[in-house]
């Protein structure tokens, strides 16, 4: 293949990889994902770089951690001076495409994209901004339990209107690149927000599934005395510590939570067949994942803001083009592993950025090397001190200078139950347990992130009080249409216009004056 690839990024919003059925779940209908999967490379092991939607796509976007790039919570400012993937394929010739949410907070609602055709569903101010000097006051914006006790169908909801919207729009536009004349490869992100709760979803998906056929979370609600010092606080953040739901209405927000992922399935059903269409899904290179997943009852936990499995580890496709090499990888990698692996694939295996990341390519796993470990950071609600994840190997390492560290065995324990770090440890699980904790004593500076957060915080509560007096001025994308350029203008020379108004392309042949079709180069 000569020509660069185009790349198509399709990412869903809460996700835990452990609810899709190409990772072993029986009861989730996902058809069009599993054939994604059963025709690109599943990594099994991927993880969030934070639990929390608006960190974890920025260090996504960056392949830098949180605490580095200062994107510490959901009203964080996403600095404009920060290089993402987007930049970098822009630099590279590519074509960058933006559709449905990214949470990018602050002025810069671009960060490299070129095109973004839709607006974000969640504010771009500083409205959302944790206070970690007031741990027992519950923010009145986030997540409370009314997604669970109210969860079911629903006729319509802000999140399908949407998620219709973004895929809509991405489709549109993969048809007006097929028939332009613009022949640079593209980068199109497409990010839906489902199955993020609420835990409301069209009856068409909800009726897929049977109250009876719901699986029940495998680790049951624990006592408060078993739960560990931050999950309490989590619990406290969501009003799960005040509201216990009932079988019934667990087995429902599932089945929602469950119906939703089927609606999503469906976009990326659409998306697929869109790019055969247009030609172009042989020589596109298809990514899935999402940002980070969804307790969804284990542990009597909803939501994410933990390094949980349900919450932390997240699925990641990746089929090339051709989607000739099925392949499963146990490596542990990590959201930040994209933007290497994606300015790879730009520039034919050239990793050379300019600047230190904390994401390593994927690239080698791709033809069974690559590493195993993956850095994560939480430090937004519910914490009260950085909270930083290792996972290498089996075993993965939770710490805080505030509570107990966690260290868990996920080969003999995936459900972990059994915290190391606490008891049962061998001889040598405890020489690795004071071997990771120097690790982190030197990979991060603990007191110093703190700090940070904290002044920044302090910092964008002062901002947005200011900015909510007198006139305000949003920085919320305004998606803006050229209606002069739309559908049939005299302002386009006619022939061009009808040569591209429909799919394919209709060319003339040279010295015939005959139209033929015309696949994009």
């Amino acid at each position: 293949m000569t020509k660069r690839p185009n790349i198509l990024i399709i990412m869903a919003d809460q996700l835990a990889a452990q609810f899709l059925p190409f990772y072993g779940h029986k009861v989730v209908k996902a058809p069009h994902l599993s054939r994604l999967a059963g025709s690109g490379t599943v990594f099994e092991n991927c993880y969030t770089g934070s639990p929390l939607c608006a960190p974890s796509r920025f260090t996504m976007m960056s392949g830098r951690l949180a605490s580095t790039i200062e994107a510490y919570d959901n009203a964080a400012d996403f600095r404009a001076d920060t290089p993402t993937f987007a930049h970098a394929l822009r630099r590279e010739g590519y074509r960058t495409v933006l559709a449905g949410k990214m949470h990018f907070c602050g002025p810069d609602q671009l960060h490299g994209f070129e095109e973004r055709l839709t607006t974000d569903i969640y504010p771009a101010d500083y409205g959302w901004t944790p206070d970690w000097e007031k741990p027992d006051v519950r923010p009145s914006w986030y997540h409370d339990m009314l997604s669970v006790s109210k969860a079911g169908a629903c006729a319509r909801s802000n999140q399908i209107d949407f998620d219709e919207e973004v895929g809509y729009s991405a489709r549109r536009h993969l048809y007006d690149i097929a028939r332009g004349p613009d022949d640079r490869p593209f980068c199109m992100l497409v990010s839906f927000t489902h199955p993020h709760d609420p835990y409301a979803i069209l009856p068409y998906y909800f009726d897929k599934y049977r109250d009876d056929d719901i699986d029940l979370p495998a680790v049951a609600r624990l006592p408060k005395e078993l739960q560990d010092p931050h999950s309490l606080r989590v619990m406290h953040v969501c009003e799960t510590d005040v509201y216990e739901p009932s079988e019934e209405e667990i087995r429902r927000a599932r089945r929602a939570y469950y119906g939703a992922i089927s609606f999503i399935d469906d976009q990326v059903g659409i998306l697929l067949r869109t790019l055969k269409e247009c030609g172009m899904d042989e020589d596109t290179v298809v990514v899935f994942t999402a940002d980070h997943g969804d307790m969804l009852g284990e542990r009597g936990m909803w939501y994410k803001m933990s390094f949980f499995e349900a919450a932390a580890r997240i699925p990641l496709v990746i089929r090339m083009p051709g989607g000739s090499d099925q392949r499963r990888v146990k490596n542990t990698v990590s959201l930040m592993d994209l933007f290497p692996t994606l300015t790879g694939i730009a520039r034919g295996g050239d990793e050379d950025l300019g600047q230190p990341l904390e994401g390593k390519s994927l690239l080698p796993h791709l033809s069974g090397g690559g590493h195993d470990e993956a850095l994560g950071e939480y430090l937004g609600e519910g914490a009260i001190a950085p909270i930083f994840m290792i996972r290498r190997g089996r075993y993965k390492f939770v710490t805080t200078s505030t509570d107990p560290d966690q260290l868990f065995d996920l080969e003999a324990d995936p459900l972990e139950r059994a915290n190391l770090a606490a008891n049962g440890a061998s001889a040598a699980e405890t020489a690795l347990l004071a071997s990771l904790r120097a690790e982190a004593a030197t990979r991060w500076d603990a007191s110093r992130v703190h700090e940070a957060v904290i002044a920044s915080q302090r910092r964008r509560r002062f901002v947005h009080e200011a900015l909510m007096q007198g006139r305000h001025r949003p920085w919320d994308f305004q998606p803006m249409v050229d209606a002069t350029r739309a559908y049939m203008r005299n302002t386009i020379d006619l022939p061009d216009l009808e040569r591209r108004a429909r799919m394919p392309v209709r060319e003339v042949a040279p010295g015939t004056g005959n139209l033929t079709d015309r696949k994009r180069a």
